[in-house]
């Protein structure tokens, strides 16, 4: 699922996750490494194309992991 936001926010989950936003936001985490609950959640809203929960999901990965990540298992 891909989500493009009208800020800039852009979020690409399938399988893996890439959050980007410019030069400010650059978050990758490769499938396998991306932590459970955060799995579920991105499932439960790409399965119902919900792309503000993925707003808030992709706002919950930078919070843990900052702004800048590249994460693989």
């Amino acid at each position: 699922m891909k989500c493009e936001y009208s800020d800039g926010l852009k979020v690409d989950y399938s399988g893996s996750l890439r959050i980007t936003k410019g030069s400010d936001v650059n978050v990758f985490m490769q499938e396998g490494a991306i932590p459970v609950d955060i799995r579920r959640q991105l499932e439960s809203a790409s399965h119902h194309s919900k792309c503000q929960e993925v707003r808030t999901i992709a706002q919950t990965v930078q919070n843990r992991v900052g702004n800048r990540a590249c994460i693989h298992k």
